[in-house]
This record gives C-alpha cells, sequence and structure tokens, in this order.
C-alpha cells in the first residue's frame, strides 16, 4: 500500500470526475489534499468532505483560473506556505468539439490555457522544491488524445500532445534529483480513454441523438468507434493507478504516457 502520510497533494480541476478520484486516492493514503476547481461553494464543500472522508487529514480549496498566470503564482505561493507541493496532479481540462475552419482564436486560447499552459506553471513553481526535498510527483491527465488524434478537436489535441511534451521535457531534468530512498522526482502521463466524466457528457448526447435519445446506445456507439473492450473506465481507477505512481518504489518510472483505454492506442 502506498502511504502519503506527511505529504501534500494538489490536484486541479478535482471538484468531479477524475480529478476528485485522484484527490479522494491521496487521502486514503494519508495525504493532505488541496481540492481545485471553478466551482459554486456547495459544489466546493461537497468535494472537500467527500477528501476528507476519504481519509485527508486536512484539505483546502482553491478556485485559480488557470488561464491567469498570476492566479496560478498565488494559488502556488500558498501552497508552498502550507508546507509545499508534494504530488501535484494537473487534471484541469476543458474541451470543445469543433472543426479546425470553424475554431475561433478564443477557443483555441481557452482550451490551450487551462490543459496546457496552466499545468506548465504549476509544473515550473512547484518542482524545484521537489528537487530540494528529494521527493516529488507530477501526475498529469493527459488523455489518449496525447497519443492519437481525433477529427474536431484540433484545440484540444493539441493542448494534449503538448502535456506529453511539457512531460517529458521534466521528466528528464528532474530525473537525477532525490534518490531511490526518498523517492525521487518522477513525472508521468496518464491517457485515459472513454471515462465516465462530465467532459464527454456533450459527446454522449450527440451520439445518443442519432439513436432516438438512447443514452446507452450513445455510449455503445462511441465506444464501438475507438475503444476495443467497449468498457468505459471508471474514474476510481484512474485514481488508483495516480497512487500507485506516488509510491517510492515508482521512482523509476518516469517520462512515461501510461494509457488506460481498452485497447484505443494497440490499433
Amino acid at each position: 500500500m502506498t502511504d502519503l502520510t506527511g505529504k501534500t497533494a494538489l490536484v486541479t480541476g478535482s471538484v468531479q470526475g477524475i480529478g476528485l478520484a485522484m484527490a479522494k486516492a491521496f487521502a486514503g493514503a494519508g495525504a493532505r489534499v488541496a481540492v481545485h476547481g471553478l466551482a459554486g461553494r456547495e459544489q466546493a464543500r461537497a468535494a472537500m468532505a467527500e477528501v476528507t472522508a476519504a481519509g485527508a487529514p486536512e484539505t483546502r480549496f482553491f478556485d485559480a483560473d488557470m488561464r491567469d498566470a498570476q492566479a496560478v503564482e498565488a494559488m502556488m505561493a500558498e501552497m508552498d506556505a502550507w508546507g509545499g507541493t508534494d504530488i501535484l496532479a494537473n487534471n484541469a481540462g476543458i474541451q470543445k468539439t469543433v472543426s479546425l475552419a470553424e475554431a475561433d482564436a478564443a477557443t483555441w486560447e481557452a482550451v490551450l490555457g487551462v490543459n496546457l499552459t496552466g499545468a506548465f506553471h504549476t509544473m515550473r513553481l512547484a518542482m524545484p522544491k521537489m528537487a530540494e526535498r528529494g521527493y516529488g510527483r507530477v501526475v498529469n491527465i493527459a488523455s489518449v488524445h496525447g497519443l492519437v488524434a481525433s477529427v474536431n478537436k484540433a484545440p484540444y489535441v493539441a493542448s494534449k500532445f503538448g502535456l506529453v511534451g511539457l512531460s517529458r521535457v521534466a521528466a528528464l531534468e528532474y530525473a537525477g534529483q532525490g534518490s531511490r530512498e526518498t523517492g525521487g522526482i518522477t513525472v508521468n502521463c496518464i491517457c485515459p480513454g472513454w471515462t465516465e466524466t462530465a467532459i464527454i457528457e456533450p459527446q454522449v448526447q450527440a451520439r445518443a441523438a442519432l439513436h432516438g435519445g438512447d443514452r446507452a446506445a450513445g455510449i455503445a456507439d462511441l465506444l464501438a468507434e475507438k475503444q476495443p473492450s467497449r468498457r468505459t473506465s471508471d474514474p476510481s481507477e484512474i485514481g488508483a493507478l495516480a497512487l500507485w505512481l506516488c509510491a517510492r518504489e515508482a521512482h523509476n518510472v518516469t517520462g512515461t504516457s501510461i494509457p488506460v483505454d481498452g485497447g484505443w492506442t494497440a490499433q
């Protein structure tokens, strides 16, 4: 079992879905957890309550806009004042399904800003201090679209390919820091395929509309096209993988992009 007692984790985009699942996984291993998201008061309280119930000895909430460098810098400064960020999980993300011809500058800048630039800022600010402590984990949720492309997703795919590249560079720059005993500094991407989260709901509804409003048929249509297992993943399964990556024994697992995609990228 991974023991994160005494460690502090920041999970961006963690009021629901994969982010909340990772926050709960870290909490269950004993970490203090900072929850983050652009959420209303009740949603934020509910997420923090779930993380506390999962086992976090302390929780905090941040609502920094990941597109705003100053807001991210302020959040990371508060994390430093709280004791530092031992585990950074970048999950905050947005998606808009639009053709390249129809995409506009605002869409491009928003998607890249949240999905890629925000992660750049959290990493550049957190990782030097991880190196000082000899232990640090960065887990970036890059999506299967960090490995393969799909039509009508140019901004999203570009952001996720960029996140994979950024992660590899950071992994190389910090690979020699720390030790087997301290756990070292690692940077990895998890690349989920179809997962039961709110971000895929618009696509599910669009496919369901083609099947007379049948949601189950819409999901089956989506998975049959890309995911050979024809099974969605549960967010808790992504959380379990993120937790394992935080173990001391994973000190040599760095610079990887791990698909959880039912065989999508094996084709």
